[in-house]
C-alpha cells in the first residue's frame, strides 16, 4: 500500500516499511526501510533527523537553510554539485559545460498496476498485485526533469525503482551516468555480499565489511558477467541464515552494471545500483527521454534465507512470464559432452533412443549442426544445416526424433560471427569491431552490431526461419565471449559511448519479438554458462543455463550461489559423465543426479557408451524425478548447510511434501553420525521421513570384501568385476513417522556411516562426495495415496 501523509509517503509491503519525505528545500529525505512498523504523521516526524547546523567543512546548499548540508543527509538521489561528495545517482553535463544538477520536488501521483517500459524490459503484475509511485522532480534552471518510480510488490514484499530522465531544455546534454536506485540508510559498518566468479566457477558468495570508503561491485564485460552477478545483499554482522535483517537487490538488466555501497563520515551508508557509467554517455536531445533499468530490492527479519525466498517468489510471479511460467520443465538430454563438434544424425537418434528408454522428454542438438561448423573457428551466422551431418535437415531429425514420442530442440548462437563464415564474407561491418584496427576475438568469434536496426531484423528474420524450419519445442540460446573494441558503424564519433546500452536494447527487441513469435518455445538462456544470469534475460526467457561447469561437487558451490538470490525453476543444471569433463573428477552417479535434482533436470552425458546398470540407475533416478517434479520445481528452497556438510530442502507451498539433499564433501574417519534437520515444515503436522532403500557396489570397499568373502577375491579382478554384478551390500533404510516439529528442531538421526571397524547392514556409506535424497510427506498425503 502506498500513502501520501503530509509531505511524506509510505510504502508498505506485507512485512516492510519505506518511507521518506519531502523537505522545504524540495529534495527527498529517505527515512527508513525495514520490518514494517506503523508510520502516522506524528511518527513521521519523530523518526525524521533535526538539523540546526551543518557539519564542520561541509557546504550549506542554500543561503536561507544554513542548517543543510547535502552531504549529511539521507537521500533518495543524489546529483553532482550541491555539496553531496558521495557516490552520485546523476551526472549530466549541460550545454554550457556546467556539471551541477538541482532535482527537486514537483509532484507526485499513486496508480495501481505496471505499464510496461518503452526501450527495456522489467517486472509486471496485475492491478491488484502492484501499486505505482511516481515522483517528479525538476531542474528548473536546466529545464530537465527526473521521475522517480516505485513499484510496491506487497504480497512479495518487493519495491522495485526506476528513474526516466527527460530533457525539456532547448540545447542537448550528456547523460554521463544515471542509477536505477539509490538507498541511504542511517547506520554504517554493514556487510556487503557479492557473488564472483569466472567461466566454469560461478557465483561464489564473498562478504565484506563497509564502514569507510567505497566497494564496488561491477562488471564490464558487456554482459552482466560470471566475475560478478548483479545481485548482491547487505546485511547486519549477527545476521545468519534464519535470523537478522537482510537486504537483497537486483538489476533487471543484461549488460554493464554497478552496485557501489559507500561508508560516509557521519555514520551513514549508501548503496546504489544501475548501469555502469564506464563507457557510457548519452547525447540527449531537447524533447529526448532515457529509461534507466529497474532495480529490485527486498528486505527481511529472518537472515538470508528469508530475504531468498521473497526474491524467489518475486522472480517466479512478476518476471518469468509466458507459457512456461508455471509449467513443469521437462527433463532433456543434450548433445554436447556426448558428442561435441562430432555428430550425426545416425549418431543422434541412436543417443535419443538410449534417452527415451531412461525416460528423457526432450532431446536436443548442440552446437555442430550448421555450415562447416566442425569446430569453433567457422560458420557461426551461416544457420543453414549441414547436409552431410544432418541430410534431412532439422526437419527430418525432428521427425525422426518426435517419431520417439520426445520433443526436439536445437543450441543457436544468434549474436555472434565467424570471420570464416559466409555472412561475415558478405556483411564484415554487421560486426562490431573498430574499422581499420586489430579487433581482439574471443573464442574465434565476433559480435553483431545489435545497435543496428537492420542487424537486429536479421537476426529476427534468419532465427524465425530456422525455428519454424521444423517442429522445435526448445532452443539454448549461447553467447560465448565478452566485449571488446566497442564500435558502431552507423554511430557518429560522439555517439561511440552509446554502443553497450543499445547493444542490450537491440538484444532485448530481438528477444521479445522471437519469444512472441514462437510462444511455445521454452527458450533457455546461456552466455558460456552464467556470463549473462540475470533477471533480464529471464524476462523472455524461463530458465538459464547456470554454469558450463557440470561437476556435481562444483555445482553445489554455484547452485548454492544462485539460490540466493533466484529460484531453481530458473536453473538449468545437468547430470553429465564421470570423469567430470571440467575438472576429471570422479563423482558417483547418485550425486550428480541429487545436484541436478534441485535444478531443471537433465542429462549431457554418452547414453550410447553407457553400462547397463548405469543406464538402469539413471532410468530410477528419472521415474523419481518425475515423481517429485512439482515440489523440486516450484518448492521454497532452504539451505541447512553444516561444515562440510551440504544440506538443501525444497517444501511444496502447502508444506504437505517436502525433499531433502544431504551431501558429504569429503569423508572422515571414525565419523559415523550425522542428523539430518529440516526447515520450512509445519511444525503441527505428522510427517512420513524416508529415503531411498540403498545398495551398495562392493567394488567401493576395495579388498576389504575378503573380509567378508567365502573366497579370496583380488581387487579389480575379474572374479571382483563379475562378483560386483551380482553381489551388492544392503545399505541405509530410512523411515520414521514424526512431527513437523521434531524434524525441524530436534532433526532425524540418519543411521551410522561406516568409519572403518566392518559393515553392517543397513549402514550408511558416505565416500568423498558421497549424497542422499529424502522424502516427507504429511500424513494424510499417505492416506490419499492409499499407503
Amino acid at each position: 500500500m502506498i500513502r501520501q501523509i503530509g509531505n511524506s509517503f509510505v510504502l508498505d509491503t506485507e512485512h516492510t516499511t519505506y518511507g521518506f519525505r519531502v523537505l522545504e528545500t524540495g529534495h527527498l529525505e529517505h527515512l527508513y526501510y525495514g520490518r514494517r512498523i506503523r508510520l502516522d504523521e506524528a511518527s513521521l516526524e519523530a523518526i525524521g533527523e533535526k538539523r540546526m547546523f551543518p557539519p564542520g567543512n561541509t557546504c550549506i546548499y542554500r543561503a536561507d537553510h544554513p542548517e543543510l548540508s547535502l552531504e549529511d543527509l539521507c537521500l533518495e538521489m543524489s546529483a553532482a554539485g550541491k555539496g553531496d561528495i558521495r557516490e552520485p545517482f546523476l551526472e549530466v553535463i549541460h550545454a554550457d559545460g556546467s556539471a551541477t544538477s538541482d532535482f527537486l520536488y514537483e509532484k507526485a501521483e499513486i496508480t495501481s498496476g505496471k505499464e510496461e517500459f518503452r526501450t527495456l524490459p522489467g517486472s509486471y503484475g496485475k492491478e491488484e498485485e502492484v501499486e505505482h509511485l511516481c515522483v517528479t522532480l525538476k531542474d528548473s534552471v536546466y529545464e530537465l526533469t527526473l521521475e522517480l518510480h516505485y513499484y510496491v510488490y506487497a504480497a512479495c514484499d518487493v519495491i522495485t525503482r526506476s528513474a526516466k530522465f527527460v530533457n525539456h531544455s532547448q540545447a542537448p546534454v550528456k547523460l554521463n551516468r544515471i542509477m536505477s536506485m539509490q538507498l541511504d540508510l542511517a547506520q554504517s559498518d554493514y556487510v556487503f555480499t557479492t557473488f564472483h566468479g569466472a567461466w566454469a566457477r560461478e557465483m561464489n558468495r564473498h562478504d565484506v565489511r563497509v564502514s569507510a570508503g567505497k566497494y564496488v561491485n561491477e562488471s564490464c564485460t558487456g554482459t552482466s558477467s560470471s566475475r560478478a552477478n548483479p545481485f548482491v545483499m547487505l546485511s547486519r554482522k549477527e545476521t545468519t541464515e534464519d535470523t537478522g535483517a537482510c537486504y537483497g537487490f537486483n538489476l533487471i538488466y543484461s549488460g554493464n552494471h554497478y552496485e557501489a555501497v559507500e561508508g560516509d563520515n557521519y555514520g551513514r551508508t549508501r548503496f546504489c545500483c544501475g548501469i555502469h557509467p564506464r563507457n557510457f554517455c548519452f547525447t540527449i536531445a531537447p524533447e529526448e527521454e532515457f529509461e534507466a533499468p529497474e532495480a529490485v530490492m527486498t528486505y527481511a527479519k529472518d537472515g538470508f534465507g528469508g530475504m531468498s525466498r521473497q526474491m524467489h517468489q518475486f522472480v517466479r510471479e512478476h518476471i518469468v512470464r509466458g507459457k512456461w511460467k508455471h509449467k513443469n520443465r521437462p527433463v532433456l538430454m543434450n548433445s554436447w559432452e556426448a558428442a561435441y563438434f562430432d555428430i550425426n544424425e545416425r549418431k543422434l537418434v541412436n543417443l535419443a533412443k538410449a534417452g527415451k528408454e531412461a525416460g528423457v522428454e526432450l532431446f536436443v542438438v548442440d552446437d555442430g549442426w550448421f555450415g562447416t561448423r566442425n569446430d569453433d573457428t567457422q560458420s557461426l551466422g551461416d544457420w543453414t544445416e549441414n547436409e552431410k551431418k544432418l541430410p534431412g535437415g532439422l526437419k527430418r531429425l525432428s521427425e525422426k526424433i518426435r517419431a520417439l514420442g520426445m520433443d526436439f530442440g536445437i543450441w543457436v548462437e544468434p549474436e555472434m560471427v565467424n570471420v570464416k563464415s559466409r555472412l561475415y564474407e558478405a556483411h564484415p561491418d554487421y560486426a562490431i569491431q573498430i574499422p581499420g584496427k586489430d579487433h581482439s576475438e574471443g573464442r574465434n568469434q565476433r559480435i553483431l552490431d545489435l545497435t543496428r536496426t537492420d542487424v537486429q531484423d536479421y537476426v529476427i528474420e534468419e532465427m524465425s526461419r530456422v525455428f519454424a524450419s521444423a517442429d522445435i519445442s526448445y532452443v539454448k540460446w549461447d553467447m560465448n565471449r565478452i566485449f571488446t573494441d566497442y564500435y558502431s558503424s552507423m554511430l557518429p564519433a560522439e555517439g561511440q559511448q552509446e554502443v553497450s546500452h543499445r547493444y542490450v536494447m537491440g538484444l532485448y527487441r530481438c528477444m521479445k519479438v522471437l519469444t512472441e513469435r514462437f510462444p511455445d518455445i521454452l527458450f533457455e538462456g546461456c552466455a558460456s554458462g552464467g556470463n549473462r544470469f540475470d533477471l533480464g534475460i529471464l524476462c523472455y526467457f524461463p530458465q538459464i543455463w547456470a554454469s558450463d561447469n557440470t561437476d556435481a561437487y562444483c555445482r553445489t558451490q554455484i547452485q548454492l550461489g544462485y539460490s540466493y538470490g533466484y529460484p531453481m525453476s530458473v536453473v538449468g543444471a545437468h547430470v553429465s559423465g564421470a570423469p567430470n569433463h571440467q575438472t576429471l573428477r570422479r563423482t558417483p552417479l547418485e550425486t550428480r543426479f541429487h545436484v541436478a535434482a534441485f535444478g531443471i533436470c537433465g542429462y549431457e552425458c554418452n547414453f550410447s557408451d553407457m553400462k547397463k546398470e548405469d543406464l538402469e540407475a539413471v532410468k530410477e533416478q528419472i521415474s523419481l524425478y518425475k515423481q517429485w517434479r512439482d515440489v523440486l520445481q516450484w518448492g521454497d528452497f532452504y539451505r541447512i548447510s553444516e561444515g562440510d556438510q551440504i544440506r538443501w530442502m525444497t517444501v511444496s507451498k502447502d508444506q504437505r511434501k517436502a525433499v531433502g539433499f544431504f551431501m558429504q564433501i569429503l569423508a572422515h574417519p571414525n565419523a559415523s553420525r550425522a542428523v539430518f534437520r529440516a526447515k520450512g515444515l509445519d511444525p503441527e503436522q505428522t510427517y512420513h521421513f524416508y529415503g531411498r532403500e540403498r545398495q551398495y557396489d562392493i567394488r567401493d570397499f576395495g579388498d576389504l570384501i575378503n573380509t567378508i568373502a567365502p573366497v579370496h577375491i583380488r581387487q579389480d579382478s575379474l572374479l571382483h568385476q563379475a562378483a560386483a554384478k551380482f553381489v551388492k551390500l544392503s545399505g541405509e533404510r530410512e523411515e520414521h513417522v514424526l512431527g513437523g516439529d521434531a524434524l525441524m528442531y530436534a532433526g532425524v538421526q540418519l543411521a551410522p556411516a561406516f568409519c572403518g571397524t566392518g559393515y553392517r547392514e543397513a549402514m550408511r556409506v558416505s565416500k568423498d562426495f558421497d549424497s542422499g535424497m529424502y522424502f516427507m510427506e504429511a500424513k494424510e498425503q499417505i492416506c490419499e495415496r492409499g499407503e
